[in-house]
């Protein structure tokens, strides 16, 4: 049996801004850790059952897990289900952090659930403060990020747009590199 590899230190990533390739960053970090060994979680808030190509990637790699909550809408004025999505999300979040078992937690679109009063951001600020010491977080999401998750993380990567497609030809998210 081959001994399993620990991170000697986990710090916590944050990825946000209005450029394109947040979620992407996070997939890839979580992507080549696994080729190392290590054993991912993403925990997607706001994409309830969406079949992205990450969700179908994700199946042939037995080191990395991925649960989605929320619903297949998008989201304007959050209602009672969204809310009810986020405290289930951040519940299973705080399980899969504190069980200990997985090197890197990312939290995907947590940033916009902050944003939009889905999720409470001293939830997650205690997700930070309470994860064990060897686990790496990555939080991902919204144009914005709070403060006070600005001031928790270790690395902060704004994702800035010079030029988009959308706005520049009118191209929507096309399959297999958006969604």
């Amino acid at each position: 049996m081959v001994e399993r590899k620990r991170l000697k230190m986990g710090l916590v990533q944050c990825y946000f801004g209005r450029g394109k390739g947040k979620t992407t960053a996070a997939l890839g970090q979580g992507f080549r850790a696994t080729g190392h060994g290590f054993k991912v979680y993403m925990i997607q808030f706001m994409k309830g059952n969406t079949k992205y190509g990450e969700v179908e990637a994700i199946k042939f790699n037995p080191n990395f897990e991925l649960k989605q909550f929320g619903t297949t809408e998008l989201i304007e004025i959050p209602e009672e289900i969204d809310l009810n999505e986020g405290k289930k999300a951040l519940e299973f979040a705080e399980k899969i952090i504190s069980n200990d078992e997985h090197d890197i937690v990312i939290l995907d679109e947590v940033g916009v659930a902050i944003e939009m009063g889905i999720v409470d951001v001293e939830d997650v600020l205690k997700l930070i403060k309470n994860k064990p010491e060897k686990v790496e977080l990555i939080i991902t999401g919204g144009q914005k990020i709070h403060p006070k998750i600005k001031e928790a993380a270790d690395l902060l990567t704004e994702m800035r747009m010079i030029k988009h497609y959308y706005s520049s030809k009118g191209i929507n998210a096309r399959y297999g590199i958006e969604f």
